[in-house]
């Protein structure tokens, strides 16, 4: 009777969790038109590329690679750059604690509008053990891998911004009193700008 009561319980929770829009940590709902893109990077087979493919996946997209097509969607990933800074020292004057820094620099092209360029940034603590070096080495990897997936969940998290900046260029069609429509002055403000670069 008990097993059952708890059966029970978890089966209530699962319909309250989806029915209130609850979703996984770490996906977002892309946008209709964007199901469906273009992969494009600088570095095809690199590691960041596979992260932002499996991000991509994993959000439901719909990743065509590069063709000739020119009805889809294209999310162009420019460049990466990753760097530290020194945070502490130890008392021989050596540096203890580093801030990595990876920045992401990408553009989203919606075909027929704008391109608009998206960033991402990640910054992570990591402390040097010269007593330890094989393992610093080990958990260095570790935490650049960890920061290309968080890269990865930001640009996918970018989309978003990106529709709603499509959203806001679009006209607001209202009825004025005596029945004839009127469109209100467009604002963006907030909004991601397109770059004026046309895609080639």
């Amino acid at each position: 009777m008990r097993h059952r009561l708890m059966m029970l319980l978890l089966g209530v929770a699962v319909m309250v969790t989806s029915g209130c829009g609850f979703h996984l940590r770490g996906t977002t709902q892309v946008p209709e038109e964007l199901k469906t893109m273009m992969l494009d990077s600088y570095d095809p087979y690199g590691p960041l590329t596979r992260a932002v493919r499996q991000q991509l996946r994993l959000n439901n997209v719909n990743v065509v690679e590069k063709s000739a097509r020119k009805d889809l969607p294209s999310l162009r990933i420019v460049s990466a750059t990753q760097g530290q800074d020194t945070v502490s020292i130890f008392q021989d004057g050596k540096t203890a604690e580093y801030q990595l820094v990876m920045v992401v620099n990408a553009q989203v092209l919606l075909p027929g509008h704008d391109l608009y360029p998206v960033q991402a940034k990640v910054f992570r603590s990591f402390f040097d053990n010269p007593l330890t070096a094989l393992a610093k080495d080990a958990e260095q990897d570790i935490i650049v891998q960890e920061m290309r997936e968080q890269a990865a969940q930001q640009l996918v998290r970018k989309l978003l911004t990106v529709h709603a900046s499509e959203e806001g260029k679009k006209p607001q069609v209202s009825l004025s009193d005596d029945g004839a429509e009127s469109t209100p002055p467009l604002t963006t403000t907030g909004a991601i700008q397109p770059a004026s670069v046309n895609a080639q």
